[in-house]
């Protein structure tokens, strides 16, 4: 043995020993240690070290050899005293190491600690959140640990409230959907009875980020209920509860959530979106139009208050609920002059908030814009951005694909702001990406405005306006010089947005006097695809019990779109039509639905042994074959069909349309002059009637229109995608020109 370590002090063992340790010399430092031992073999500080070497030697069972050598040989008292000498050194070591972010080594540490102390709720905790930042984490694991047990265990464990919320959202942004994450949630909410507030506050982004970006708000909303045993009058809690709910499908419940919310607020901004949410669980449940009539009534009112009000303090997240707060009224009513102005009056006041609370960014991106302009040449490759949350699986995404396939490569640059999680599979989406020049992913609404800046697109395109609150913050930023809001629903009315793309029949001649954006019409159809994709139907008439000769009517919509107004007028055709049945699409749930029909055919005299219930079916493909039963279509006024019209045309089908004045209840009549198709177009609700029974009696006119919408597919605007893009194209180019020399 060297001599000069024979001279050795305790501590002096002790400091050679820790720089070897720091160095990572941790053979040295066994070595160190075994001739410390060696030397002073009473001194069990000494074994403890040495098991720690052998540890991060990766010699696990040498170290616990070593330690339980030297425990061995003494008495209770002392194993206790030695049990804690050693599970100190460890702690120190474990969390020196994640100071150095060596998580893997500190992870091996803190499991050798739950051997020595397997109760210890801290140590587990640090376990837990190392195997998350391992990605390590999985049940077995937490089972393994006894976490949830130990939490739940009595009397209550003292526990550091700042590490146990730490945990519980890591261990809800891994693994969300786990239900073991939601059980250790339950399991700790107890220790938060005085701290309520700071635990909402940690996890309540995470259920919005569940619902939102993992699209499972059932799980969300299971998590609110958690915190909200917390605290049952939170109203932030309540706010996104009803919402989680009825994305969910639980619309009882996410009414009566909303219900509570209204009674619980009292300004003006805070009524309008507790009435609006209740007003969105009696749409979606599509069975309660008499207190949606109702409740619909009292939002206007609400809604006049606040723009009276015109508070200009609203934080961000109410001004983002406001946004499409008067999204319903369209479904219940067909008045664009009122409702329009409404629209435009709440934008205009969202927008003044901005100002306040997004100043500096509206700012940077109005003046970076201008200067852009000045430097600007008009025979440049414009870059386009599409902006949306549906460019996937979604009535928005079959649409519009069109414009990305065929672009002029030469001409344009197209960027991709897809808003949603980085994670989507859908294959439509994937195409999505792989069509454009750049791809850029995200729900955070300022880091997608920044990129759309950054990229200095020209052109920005937004495809959801107020169908999704993000997108039309996004849009309210301006971050691109021109902004124009295209297919996803009506125009927004936001300051922000220089054009509403149309053609010369989705808006009459007069609309311009009550929209704020520019109309831009196309010249022929503001919508156009080369097709669907059709798959092998589930629906046949001996199934469903029809005679081979009866007259089918299909109402493919459902939810917001039932009015019971033009359902009575659709009972009516029912009810002139000998030996003709009704087909309606079942929703969640299915009793309510039929109870709603049944109850309306009583009041028109119709036999409720003419409906046929339908269930819902697995893919696009699948619904657009099953279309083929009908002999003929009845759409919804004053929210007319979209997709399904131009997928009952493309499936030659004839159908029966209510025009209004409305953007909304115009879709099918643009779509129907597009295809060259005039039968069954109505302009007032008793040529609706007459045409639904015209066809419902006439085969011979039903032939001649399913032959004409064979014969469009060659030659209309409707069916022509490539076209469409030329003229969409010819009008970037022109906004563009007009931008640039003005």
């Amino acid at each position: 043995m060297n001599k000069a370590l024979l001279s050795y002090s305790s501590n002096q063992w002790q400091k050679q020993g820790e720089n070897l340790l720091v160095k990572g010399n941790y053979h040295e430092a066994a070595s160190l240690y075994e001739q410390a031992i060696a030397t002073e073999p009473h001194l069990k500080s000494h074994y403890w070290y040495l098991g720690l070497m052998y540890l991060l030697l990766e010699q696990e069972v040498e170290a616990q050899t070593t330690w339980l050598m030297a425990i061995m040989e003494g008495e209770a008292e002392q194993v206790d005293e030695w049990n804690a000498e050693l599970t100190d050194i460890l702690y120190t070591e474990a969390e020196r190491r994640e100071k150095l972010e060596e998580y893997l080594i500190a992870w091996k540490i803190r499991r050798q600690i739950k051997e020595i102390y397997p109760q210890d709720i801290h140590n587990l905790l640090h376990l837990v959140q190392l195997s998350i930042t391992l990605e390590k984490y999985t049940e077995e694991e937490l089972q393994e640990y006894g976490l949830i047990e130990l939490l739940q265990s009595e009397p209550q464990p003292q526990i550091k409230l700042e590490l146990l919320k730490l945990v519980l959202r890591s261990a809800l942004d891994y693994a969300p959907l786990n239900k073991s994450s939601l059980d250790l949630v339950t399991a700790s909410v107890r220790y938060f009875s005085n701290d309520a507030q700071s635990l909402i506050d940690k996890l309540l982004p995470t259920a919005v980020d569940i619902a939102y970006s993992h699209w499972n708000s059932r799980v969300a909303a299971r998590l609110s209920e958690i915190l909200l045993t917390l605290d049952y009058g939170n109203k932030d809690i309540l706010k996104h509860l009803a919402g989680f709910y009825q994305n969910a499908g639980e619309l009882e419940q996410g009414i009566e959530t909303a219900k509570k919310l209204y009674s619980l607020v009292d300004k003006s901004s805070d009524l309008v979106v507790a009435n609006r949410q209740i007003l969105r669980g009696l749409m979606t449940a599509g069975v309660y139009w008499q207190e949606a009539f109702y409740i619909n009534q009292r939002h206007e009112e609400l809604i006049n208050i606040l723009i009276k009000d015109y508070p200009t303090n609203l934080d961000q997240l109410t001004v983002a609920r406001l946004l499409n707060s008067n999204y319903y009224a369209l479904y219940i009513e067909d008045n664009p002059h009122k409702n329009r102005i409404i629209q435009n009056q709440i934008l205009q006041l969202c927008h003044a908030n901005k100002e306040v609370y997004a100043q500096e960014k509206l700012g940077k991106y109005s003046q970076g814009n201008l200067r852009r302009k000045k430097q600007s040449i008009s025979d440049k490759k414009i870059k386009i951005g599409y902006l949306s949350h549906c460019l996937r699986g979604h009535s928005v995404g079959w649409l519009s694909r069109w414009l990305f396939q065929y672009y002029d490569h030469d001409k344009f640059t197209v960027n991709g702001y897809f808003i949603h999680n980085q994670a989507i599979t859908d294959p439509l989406h994937i195409w999505y990406v792989s069509q454009v020049n750049k791809a850029y992913k995200s729900n955070n609404v300022y880091e997608v405005a920044d990129q759309i800046y950054n990229d200095e697109i020209d052109i920005l395109i937004d495809l959801d306006s107020v169908t999704l609150d993000t997108a039309c913050e996004i849009m309210g930023f301006k971050p691109a010089p021109i902004q124009a809001t295209w297919l996803g629903w009506d125009a927004s009315g936001s300051p922000s947005i220089d054009y509403f793309i149309a053609d010369p029949y989705v808006l009459p001649e007069s609309a311009q006097e009550y929209y704020r954006e520019k109309i831009w019409r196309l010249p022929q159809t503001y919508i156009a695809v080369d097709g669907f994709e059709v798959g092998v139907p589930t629906l046949n008439r001996q199934d469903l019990d029809i005679p081979h000769d009866a007259i089918i009517y299909f109402c493919p919509q459902r939810g917001f779109k039932l009015n019971p107004n033009i359902i009575k007028l659709q009972l009516r055709i029912i009810k002139e039509v000998p030996n003709s049945y009704f087909l309606v699409k079942e929703s969640t749930d299915r009793q309510a639905v039929q109870d709603f029909f049944y109850q309306l055919a009583n009041d028109e005299g119709v036999d409720t042994s003419k409906f046929r219930f339908i269930p819902d079916v697995p893919s696009e493909a699948v619904h657009r074959a099953n279309l083929g039963i009908a002999d003929i279509v009845l759409d919804t006024y004053p929210y007319n069909g979209a997709t399904t019209t131009l997928e009952t045309l493309w499936m030659c089908i004839p159908m029966v349309t209510r025009v209004g004045e409305q953007f909304a209840a115009r879709n099918s009549y643009t779509m129907m002059m597009n295809a060259g198709i005039t039968e069954g177009i109505a302009w007032t609700d008793e040529e609706y009637v007459e045409w639904g029974v015209r066809l419902g009696k006439d085969e011979a006119l039903r032939q001649q229109i399913a032959w004409k919408l064979k014969q469009s597919r060659k030659t209309a605007p409707l069916w022509n995608g490539k076209q469409f893009t030329r003229e969409m194209e010819n009008a970037y180019t022109q906004m563009w020109q007009r931008y640039i020399s003005s």
